[in-house]
């Protein structure tokens, strides 16, 4: 799918690897609809972005994802603004270990109501002309993170979803490919979430091993990510494609195992 002339919604979008999403579709050619429950970082995103592309190939709204009517009234706002709807990437997330029922909302149950309000949409089966819809994970959702349980968890659950429901999509030939980015540690906000109790709770005192993680394993820039994110939606061929990225290693792919077991499709 080339990029230009599509459009866009990105959650999450106002501040981190969000906002360098909707700087790398923009300067691609696409519209894009900036979602993000901070209201100030949101209109300041936008205003920022009008100075550099003209001020109708984005939108900006205000929505909490975790709240799904606001979320299908978000979707809905978007394809009544633009017409259509070609790519999602579902990207909000947080990290609180200490309010651990807020991260399993944020990072796992909105982004299966994303990606079902998007299958609505763009489904061809629903009138719609197929698309991209890309989860973001972490490295953190390939292996243990002893210090991050609940986030871990969360972006474990992202890939299982991804993948399945790219299966699916198989199946049905709804047209819509479904893939996950898995970045490891990238110089965003919540990156400093680590430093404060209130986002830790009981794994504040370990901050230090995670600085000495950070340390190890590096940092990534936002637009390294956004990279990746453009690669996954021009390359037809990926859907159920786990995307690593990584310091070492740049941008490369989780090798699976095949199934031993995969049903026909009609």
């Amino acid at each position: 799918m080339h990029v230009n002339g599509k459009v866009a919604l990105v959650t999450g979008a106002a501040q981190g690897i969000g906002k360098a999403f909707v700087e790398e579709l923009l300067h691609k050619g696409a519209k894009v609809a900036l979602v993000d429950l901070n209201l100030e970082e949101g209109e300041k995103c936008k205003a920022a972005l009008d100075e550099m592309f003209e001020p109708q190939k984005t939108l900006f709204l205000q929505c909490d994802v975790a709240d799904q009517e606001q979320l299908r009234d978000t979707f809905r706002k978007v394809v009544q603004h633009f017409g259509r709807l070609d790519i999602l990437v579902n990207n909000a997330g947080v990290n609180n270990e200490k309010q651990w029922e807020k991260t399993v909302q944020i990072n796992l149950v909105s982004v299966i109501s994303g990606t079902y309000l998007g299958l609505e949409y763009m489904s061809k089966q629903n009138g719609g002309d197929g698309g991209v819809i890309i989860n973001m994970s972490s490295l953190a959702g390939l292996m243990p993170t002893a210090h991050q349980p609940v986030y871990c968890a969360s972006k474990h659950g992202i890939i299982g979803f991804t993948r399945s429901t790219a299966m699916a999509a198989n199946y049905t030939k709804n047209g819509v490919r479904i893939n996950a980015i898995c970045p490891g540690f990238v110089n965003t906000p919540i990156l400093q979430s680590i430093e404060k109790e209130e986002n830790m709770g009981q794994y504040f005192e370990y901050k230090d091993c995670i600085k000495d993680m950070i340390k190890f394993y590096g940092v990534l820039d936002p637009s390294t990510i956004a990279k990746g994110l453009i690669t996954i939606i021009e390359d037809d061929s990926l859907n159920g494609a786990i995307m690593k990225i990584t310091t070492s290693k740049g941008i490369h792919f989780q090798n699976y195992d095949t199934l031993t077991y995969y049903p026909k499709t009609q």
